[in-house]
């Protein structure tokens, strides 16, 4: 195997661990190969090494290691932002030159369109915003965004660190030191939460990087395919894939096409990296491996739009799915304003009226037993409608409030 072919192969295998780790954790990947395979590589394999290093020097390694992984995904600092502008501006930094006096005017113009949009939704996305933190200023206007519905959110509750009753969609971020409001998630990758003012931004960035990466792979392609087709057609009888005694079965058939094809891939990836080195040919191997992860995740992200949740509530719900398969979660109905008799001035003051379109109808409730439940809280009791409650089994049977239809789900997201 030629040195061109290993630099392909672990370029193939870095980008798929990044995948793997990045992203192997999100809630829709956790029962398939790839949350098993982030789970191998992000608990298994750090335990079984902790072990060996335990019996070999005291666990001075893993601690020291420990330390690291702790200090880059649970603490606030840039360095993956770093990590991140830095490989777009060392790839741009080699790329662009190398292929510029190689372009016609339609794709340089394009070239600088793009190029500078990572960078700008970056910023966006990292600075500190009113509309996505929640602070004593803004507290008001965040208590009145979104009801509270009952079954993830529940009024009256007040964050331990800020000492601020918790607006319906809100999350205290131990990294931030904050609560965000419609928090969905902390991205390493920004160095910050998204939440209700930043989140169009991290969707912009996504599209902006998936499609900045494809088309430098396209560039790269439009530059080297004549080169890579006349060094083939010149040396064809050695690149030749070589002849293979006639097979009978369809599995040998289907092998030796496979085989037949990877043989071909390797080798227009080889001639490639051989005329266009790294500058070009590295480069744009890097963006043709790549382009589909940021565009996956927007992919993932448009999904949860469509579904009216964020990543945080899509884990709550998974949560209550789990439990509907064990059979121990109750529906029950909300009362009508008309019956709701409690509206005293503390209640208001703890669950004030919104500007959302639609409240909640419907109630959730975990038994230990898997019985109907006997004794419910105050709250619970003075929302739930009385004899309503029934088991559930399928998230299917629940009404989410914050779900309004794709479009306004994208209109409210944006």
């Amino acid at each position: 195997m030629s040195l061109l072919q290993k630099l392909a192969i672990f370029t193939i295998s870095v980008s798929f661990i990044t995948f793997v780790a990045f992203f192997g954790r999100l809630p829709a990947l956790r029962n398939t190969p790839i949350g098993f395979l982030h789970r191998l590589l992000i608990i298994h394999l750090p335990n079984g090494m902790r072990n060996v290093d335990l019996y070999l020097t005291n666990g001075r390694i893993t601690n020291g290691s420990s330390r690291l992984g702790h200090y880059l995904m649970h603490e606030k600092h840039p360095v993956v932002v770093i990590f991140f502008l830095g490989l777009i501006t060392g790839s741009a930094s080699l790329f662009v030159p190398a292929v510029w006096s190689k372009l016609l005017a339609k794709h340089k113009a394009i070239l600088l369109l793009v190029l500078p949009l990572p960078y700008l939704f970056t910023y966006l996305s990292a600075r500190r915003n009113l509309q996505t933190h929640v602070t004593a200023s803004n507290h008001t206007a965040q208590m009145r965004h979104y009801p509270y519905d009952r079954i993830l959110y529940y009024p009256g509750n007040e964050c331990r660190t800020c000492h601020l009753l918790k607006p319906a969609r809100s999350k205290h971020c131990s990294i931030c030191k904050t609560c965000v409001a419609r928090a969905d998630h902390h991205c390493v990758w920004v160095n910050n939460c998204l939440g209700r003012g930043n989140y169009k931004w991290f969707l912009a960035l996504l599209l902006s990087t998936g499609l900045l990466l494809a088309y430098g792979a396209y560039l790269a392609y439009l530059v080297l395919a004549p080169q890579v087709k006349a060094r083939y057609a010149r040396y064809e009888y050695y690149y030749r894939y070589p002849a293979q005694p006639a097979e009978t079965t369809r599995l040998a058939v289907l092998v030796g096409s496979i085989l037949e094809r990877t043989h071909y891939l390797i080798t227009y990836l080889s001639i490639a990296l051989d005329i266009g080195s790294v500058s070009i040919a590295g480069v744009g191997l890097l963006a043709l491996l790549t382009w589909p992860m940021p565009l996956g995740l927007l992919g993932y992200h448009m999904y949860l739009i469509w579904a009216g949740m964020t990543t945080n509530e899509s884990s709550k719900w998974a949560d209550w799915r789990d439990d509907m398969y064990d059979g121990v979660v109750f529906l029950g109905l909300q009362k009508s304003k008309e019956e709701d008799n409690h509206l005293d001035p503390e209640r208001e003051l703890e669950e004030p009226p919104t500007s959302w379109p639609v409240s909640g109808r419907h109630l959730l409730v975990r038994t230990r037993d898997g019985q109907p439940p006997q004794q419910l809280s105050r709250r619970l009791r003075e929302a739930a409608q009385e004899g309503s409650w029934e088991r559930c089994w399928r998230l299917a049977e629940v009404e989410n409030v914050y779900d309004l239809g794709f479009w306004d789900n994208l209109m409210e997201a944006l």
